[in-house]
């Protein structure tokens, strides 16, 4: 079962860089429709899936790499 277009679009704003601050919370409500909050929720469950994983490998461990930092970091 493959990702939907919703999630493919979560990881290709995340393959993304932004220019600066503020850059990426809108691009989330211009882009997805999505209050950032809500984004950052899908984003985190998608990180545990393993059709994310699947998908972009890359990007995923990059992420989960970071979340696990900030999880430190408490």
């Amino acid at each position: 079962m493959d990702l939907g277009q919703r999630e493919r679009d979560i990881l290709a704003l995340e393959r993304r860089g932004f220019p600066g601050p503020g850059a990426k919370e809108r691009a989330i409500r211009e882009e997805l429709g999505l209050a950032p909050v809500r984004y950052y929720q899908l984003l985190n469950a998608l990180l545990d899936d393993p059709r994310a994983l699947a998908a972009d490998p890359v990007t995923v461990n990059r992420l989960r790499r970071v979340r696990e930092s900030r999880r430190g970091e408490r």
